[in-house]
């Protein structure tokens, strides 16, 4: 098996780092951590099928069930003060794409709040937090943004907001990311953002062999429409309705494609599926939550807990593991600096 599809072998740096991850869904930004050298001491989350997500694929890992607002680092021991990164792929903030679709933002950006005000307690060497872009761009987020920085600058760290997008780091997906990093004591000087990669392949060229898997037939012709990267997924609250592949706009985009956006498959499909877009949804392919997960940048043997829709939230909700390790590699750098 190819060394990108196994979760567990990785080109491994010498020096390993110690973290501590907040909010940690179903192990996208932790696994690419881990693959830029950092092994969590302890992870949270305040949802169990995630939590069981990571108990599947890392059961080393020390994992909690917990809300991170009741989080209090002093009842730990001594093992997570002074860790070297403190990261968390918070909840989505509203973004402008999901406007109409959410209860609005507060519990989330409660929660940004919650995670800077562990900084204290706990000294990390640095801090990742990965959000929506609007977090990082939008004036409605402004304050939000100064109160960070304001706390954080006052404990003595650099503070710095940028945008990535995932398809610049090998996932076949436009994903922008809205990231916040911190480093103490003067070291952020050194920061550079990770080095952009070459184009990732096509959704038809990353999902061929899975979609050919049961016998179909006219894989190479669905494959050869599907020449574009995937728009970006979106998981969707856990009180939401069903899975399906994100709003209007993305399903229309998922259409030129010849793929239902509307829905998540069980199965590839089989024989004697007839592909027809010209028929609409029903003449469309569907994808199934492990090509989803391909297309998110997951390793094929990441093992998902709970029922098809919930398995997709994890997915969509997730950091893209390569964006994790872009960004992992590029805080090791400074650490290794500093």
């Amino acid at each position: 098996m190819p060394r990108e599809h196994d979760s567990k072998h990785y080109d491994s740096p010498g020096k390993r780092y110690r973290s501590l991850e907040l909010c940690a869904g179903a192990g996208g930004l932790a696994l690419g951590l881990e693959q830029a050298g950092f092994d969590p001491v302890l992870l949270l989350d305040n949802v169990d099928l995630p939590c069981k997500t990571l108990s599947l694929n890392r059961p080393q890992w020390d994992i909690q069930k917990m809300d991170l607002r009741e989080f209090d680092p002093a009842e730990d021991d001594e093992r997570l003060y002074d860790v070297d990164l403190l990261s968390a792929g918070l909840p989505r903030v509203q973004a402008s794409a999901t406007v109409n679709r959410g209860r609005g933002s507060d519990v989330e950006l409660e929660l940004l709040r919650a995670a800077v005000w562990l900084v204290p307690g706990i000294q990390p060497r640095a801090l990742l937090i990965e959000n929506v872009p609007d977090l990082v761009t939008k004036d409605r987020y402004a304050n939000d943004r100064e109160h960070a920085e304001k706390e954080l600058e006052h404990l003595g760290y650099d503070v710095r907001w940028f945008v990535v997008n995932a398809a610049d780091y090998g996932v076949s997906q436009v994903r922008r990311h809205g990231i916040m990093v911190a480093f103490k004591g003067g070291a952020g000087d050194t920061f550079r953002l990770p080095q952009v990669q070459p184009p990732p392949p096509s959704v038809g060229a990353v999902l061929r062999e899975s979609m050919a898997s049961r016998g179909w037939s006219q894989v190479d012709e669905w494959a050869a429409q599907a020449d574009q990267l995937a728009p970006t997924l979106v998981g969707g609250s856990w009180d939401r309705g069903g899975a399906d592949l994100g709003p209007t706009g993305s399903k229309h985009l998922w259409a030129k494609m010849g793929v239902n956006g509307g829905t998540v498959a069980d199965l590839p499909p089989d024989p004697d599926f007839r592909w027809d877009p010209n028929l609409g949804p029903a003449g469309m392919v569907r994808l199934t939550v492990p090509q989803v997960a391909l297309l998110q940048g997951f390793p094929s043997d990441w093992q998902l807990s709970g029922r098809k829709t919930n398995q997709y939230r994890q997915v969509g909700n997730a950091t893209p593991p390569p964006v994790g390790r872009a960004l992992g590699q590029a805080i090791r750098g400074v650490l290794e600096r500093s």
